[in-house]
């Protein structure tokens, strides 16, 4: 067999390995701690927890969606404010319910980069979107983690002062690279320069991704608190906040479906080191799981629905510029003025 399909073939086959491993671990947390409290606080999900999943979701979704609407228009790409909620809400729940965690981005990009005739800036608008909702998601955790009590308190001065060292290190060496000449790295770099002042940090972008950012961060931190309140969890927020905000960046890593396995890993074991008990950490996790997926189910219609949104065209005048050297698209002039 030829080595580049065989390439091929371990590639497609690491998301349902990914998946496996999260299924594996949750099950023999369930085997070590009993699927009691799990199933007790499964079915203790009620009609107000329900709805008010619900409705964090719809405002963490269209926050996405305005967040992406800005990043998108920052690099010259049009998106109505109504089609981006319809993408994000099939986005969202597209990487519920697939492997990987990020198909559903893929999609909402690949289709908006279609519909608007413009695929790199559409894909570079979904990538710059979401890098800014993580690397907020992080300094908010960073500064919470700080302020309040939690198990990786007397860790985190440390953690934080290696992170700027690297952060630092890693800009000095972007700054060495050559920006000039026909090299794909210059290209890329250039590229990336452009985005960033035109999609994240223009004046006109930059406050509103701050903002939409935060308040989605706040959304799945509030939907954690109810699921820990459904799991029997009675213990005040500020213990409770630090805990879920540690469970929420383990679902950020690269594993699986919405963060399975990784998520009730870091419960069980950030529940336990407060003295809450691991059982109530996997028992939250899992209930939070299930509200996500709540949450996601207007997704769901979205896809079944199937209504395609008026077809997004670049606005006259943000034309896609290439350099003799063909490089990939960066904005034309002007775009990159309203930073």
């Amino acid at each position: 067999m030829p080595q580049d399909a065989g390439d091929t073939r371990a590639r497609s086959a690491w998301p349902w390995v990914r998946n496996l491993g999260g299924v594996a671990l949750v099950a023999v947390l369930l085997w070590w701690l009993g699927t009691g409290p799990a199933l007790d606080g499964l079915r203790r999900i009620d009609t107000p927890a329900v709805l008010a999943a619900l409705a964090l979701g719809a405002l963490a979704t269209v926050c996405c969606a305005w967040r992406w609407r800005l990043v998108a228009e920052g690099l010259g790409v049009r998106l109505p404010l109504g089609p981006a909620v319809a993408h994000c809400y099939r986005a969202v729940f597209l990487n519920a319910t697939l492997p990987g965690g990020v198909v559903g981005d893929v999609h909402r990009a690949v289709r908006h980069g279609r519909d608007a005739g413009d695929l790199g800036r559409a894909v570079r608008a979904v990538v710059w979107e979401r890098t800014a909702g993580q690397l907020v998601q992080v300094a908010l955790a960073a500064v919470l983690l700080l302020a309040l009590p939690s198990p990786v308190r007397p860790y985190l001065p440390v953690a934080t002062a290696v992170t700027v060292a690297v952060v630092v290190a890693a800009l000095v060496a972007v700054r060495t690279l050559p920006r000039s000449g026909p090299s794909r790295r210059a290209r890329a770099l250039r590229a990336a320069a452009a985005d960033l002042r035109a999609g994240l940090l223009g004046r006109r972008t930059g406050p509103g991704v701050l903002v939409a950012s935060v308040v989605v961060v706040g959304c799945h931190l509030a939907t954690f608190v109810v699921a820990a309140r459904v799991a029997g969890a009675t213990a005040p927020l500020t213990v409770l906040v630090p805990l879920t905000l540690l469970a929420l960046l383990a679902m950020g890593l690269p594993a699986n479906v919405a963060g399975f396995g990784p998520r009730e890993g870091a419960a069980a074991w950030a529940f336990g080191a407060a003295g809450l008990g691991a059982a109530q950490g996997v028992s939250t996790a899992l209930v939070y799981g299930a509200l996500v997926l709540v949450a996601a189910l207007p997704g769901a219609a979205v896809l079944v629905v199937r209504g395609r949104p008026a077809p997004l065209r670049a606005r006259p005048g943000n034309r896609t510029v290439r350099n003799q050297g063909g490089s990939s698209p960066t904005p034309a002039a002007g775009l990159a003025g309203s930073a």
